[in-house]
């Protein structure tokens, strides 16, 4: 037993269960995160990363966690926490420490706070540098021992996340040299996995997991220590003028994405911190890609292409950012299935789900290498497609990619709706993939009024109205390609499809669309938050649209912070569940943008102040991936959904729906012109100036305010070839 206790001066390990000593100060549970490519890191909020109980915290790249720990000491003790911080444009992450009563023979030799203690840490290309310096504000000199203690797990990122393997890799014996140590492992699948931990200056001790470098410091003086962990490969050691180097080239490469952005200034100072910490980590996310950039979804679970949140993302943020759905497209068209793979649940013309690097993907120890279990991802990239091209008017582009779109709409017709009756389904095919497939994938997502669960095939409301804006986006597309036969077709099976929704899902007593249709074609009269979707695509109705917008702006549905995914008069309702009461920024944009769609722009600007206040009260002004659905109470903010992705990609997007749902802002290359369609601004936005708008070669700068009851538009720059037209 006793070879199972690991003991530090914080924690006690048994086997593998940590306990903390009552003199402990490890209090604060919550975390900072950093990414950069396929490399993110979650660390606590001095900078360290702890072993303490089942964690996420890690630094982790292509899937696999490279760092399991880092907790940097002076002499014996942790230092104390004053302030931390990840830098407007995430880009780095900065804390500041002091140090405790230092005691030598049991009398106090440094007194707390004579040491400044200035960590700053940023990823770039695979590799954590970290500057750590240290300022003794003493009248005498302080000598002493700064040390980090590290480990390396190798963890599979599903490990991470619970799932046991039965057997694991090999760990190979660490190389140790006078400034670095290089710990090894290799994988089942074959792969040599290294961590490469260096030192400058030269450190003086070096162990398989602790560096010891001696402090020296004078009255007022200063001390600086500079650390590199790489994944994957051993750098050189980087002495302090070269982290200044690195840093600046991340720096460089965060500045070249900016260029490409629209600037917008509000005369909301709250907003302002929301949209600049969105628009941050939309950039964060942003990762490039064999096929281009791509978004990936989420930190920490997340971290790699899922089709579904990326096209999301792109049509949120397309009047916007026009050339990040060009990158979806592209990746998403490379790695479209073209054959049936029933373990992948793979179909000729299918979307994908999610791609997967790890260990244990490349075993098929989870189905995730290449998955495609999403029956919305395929009509979405359809959806995603049109948008684009009515946006860009990017004719090339959209004809090279024409074969894929044809191939998708295939799959809608062949494979999408398998029973032939009009209606999208999905079933699973793989034995260990998802059950559900629509956005709500969790198990327990989709049921019937009484609580049971609905069997598959399922159709689910909102994919019947990705189908139908598919094949009208693509009947717009095929126009322009000199296809009108073609185009003819598409618009008489949306119409199809538009029929048979109505019949097969309007619930008249629940004032709403059924949540799914199970395979007996039962409809599961449940009211969720799906049929906003369904506003968004057009494919309802006007005048049960509106109902339906009245519903989801109900107390039963809107919590005060935005609307749930549920109503609370639903049996299976819960404000903590992942999908059953829980409130997702969004599925309230895409609501939002449906609502008014049908007319109901103050719906909108609702559903915008919401969630505007609820960034208020969150850390860094970061709408997490989710929260939870509890009413609002007064003085409180929302309460946050635990193991939630924060940055998590079509969250940090949703900011730029809301803004043109309430505006009504609809941006064309072909004629050139931007349109608003009954302005509305919420009251916490008197002003808007969106400037650097580009539209193909042009730009724009616009000025919007409420004037009276309504809202004036003010053209501070355009050219004389673009059109700016503002409908009241």
């Amino acid at each position: 037993m006793e070879d199972a206790v690991h003991h530090t001066d914080d924690v006690i390990r048994v086997r593998d269960r940590y306990y903390i000593l009552s003199t402990s100060s490890l209090t604060d549970h919550r975390t900072q995160v950093l990414k950069n490519g396929d490399t993110f890191a979650v660390f606590d909020r001095r900078g360290d990363i702890d072993m303490l109980g089942h964690t996420a915290q890690g630094l982790y790249h292509d899937e696999t966690r490279y760092l399991s720990q880092w907790v940097l000491r002076l002499g014996k003790d942790r230092p104390l926490l004053l302030s931390s911080s990840i830098k407007d444009d995430n880009s780095c992450l900065s804390v500041d420490l002091t140090n405790p009563d230092i005691h030598v023979n049991d009398q106090v030799s440094v007194p707390r706070g004579t040491l400044h203690i200035e960590r700053t840490k940023f990823l770039w290309k695979a590799s954590q540098y970290e500057r750590i310096r240290i300022r003794n504000y003493s009248l005498s000199p302080v000598e002493g021992r700064i040390s980090v203690q590290f480990a390396s797990d190798f963890a599979d990122i599903f490990e991470v996340r619970g799932v046991k393997r039965e057997r694991r890799g090999e760990r190979l014996a660490e190389t140790i040299q006078a400034d670095q140590v290089v710990a090894f492992y290799r994988g089942l699948d074959g792969v040599l996995r290294e961590t490469c931990v260096r030192c400058s200056p030269r450190p003086q001790e070096v162990s398989p997991s602790v560096i010891v470098v001696d402090l020296a410091l004078a009255s007022k003086g200063e001390q600086t220590i500079v650390f590199s962990v790489s994944c994957e490969r051993c750098e050189q050691a980087i002495p302090s003028a070269a982290y200044e180097l690195v840093s600046h080239a991340a720096a460089e490469s965060l500045s070249q994405i900016k260029e490409k952005e629209p600037q917008i200034f509000t005369a909301n100072e709250q907003f302002n911190d929301w949209l600049n910490r969105s628009i941050a980590d939309l950039r964060v996310m942003l990762t490039e890609t064999r096929f281009g950039m791509y978004p990936y979804a989420g930190v920490p679970w997340f971290s790699t292409a899922f089709g579904r949140d990326g096209i999301l993302t792109a049509l949120e943020t397309l009047w916007a950012l026009p050339w990040i759905a060009r990158g979806v497209l592209t990746f998403l068209a490379a790695t479209q299935a073209t054959q049936t793979n029933p373990e992948s649940d793979a179909e000729p013309g299918k979307i994908i789900h999610e791609t997967r690097k790890g260990e244990m993907a490349a075993l098929q120890e989870v189905p995730f290498g290449r998955y495609y279990g999403s029956v919305d991802a395929t009509p979405l990239f359809v959806m995603l497609a049109g948008a684009y091209f009515r946006r860009t008017a990017d004719v090339d582009f959209i004809r090279d990619i024409w074969p894929n779109i044809e191939s998708a709409l295939c799959w809608i017709d062949e494979y999408g709706d398998s029973d032939r009756d009009g209606l999208v389904e999905y079933h699973r095919r793989s034995k260990t993939g998802l059950v559900q497939q629509g956005w709500k994938d969790s198990a327990d997502s989709v049921f019937h009024s009484d609580g049971g669960p609905a069997e598959a095939p399922i159709a689910l409301c909102e994919v019947q109205g990705y189908a139908y804006a598919a094949k009208r986006e693509a009947a717009e597309i095929a126009d322009a390609l000199g296809r009108s036969d073609v185009s003819a077709a598409l618009r008489q099976q949306a119409e199809k499809i538009r029929s048979r929704f109505e019949e097969a899902f309007w619930c008249e007593d629940l004032g709403t669309y059924a949540l799914a249709l199970d395979g007996g074609k039962r409809p599961c009269r449940v009211r969720a938050s799906n049929p906003g979707h369904c506003l968004f695509t057009g494919i309802a109705s006007p005048e049960r649209g509106k109902i339906v917008s009245d519903l989801l702006l109900s107390d039963e549905f809107f919590s005060g912070w935005g609307v749930r995914t549920l109503s609370s008069h639903e049996l299976r309702y819960n404000a903590m569940s992942y999908h059953n009461g829980s409130v997702w920024p969004h599925d309230n944009a895409l609501i939002a943008a449906g609502i008014a769609r049908y007319g109901d722009k103050e719906g909108a600007a609702k559903i915008l102040t919401g969630l505007l206040d609820a960034s208020i009260f969150l850390d860094l002004h970061r709408l997490p991936e989710l929260f939870c659905g509890f009413p609002r109470r007064e003085g409180e903010g929302p309460t946050l959904y635990p193991v939630a992705c924060s940055p998590q990609a079509w969250a940090a997007a949703a900011v730029y729906l809301l803004l043109q749902a309430c505006l009504g802002l609809e941006v064309q290359t072909s004629p050139p012109r931007v349109v608003l369609h009954r302005a509305e601004l919420p009251e916490a936005l008197p002003h808007i100036e969106i400037r650097n708008l580009r539209i193909g070669e042009r730009t724009v700068d616009l000025a919007i305010e409420r004037a009276g009851q309504g809202v004036g538009v003010t053209v501070l720059r355009k050219p004389a070839d673009l059109d700016i037209i503002s409908i009241a």
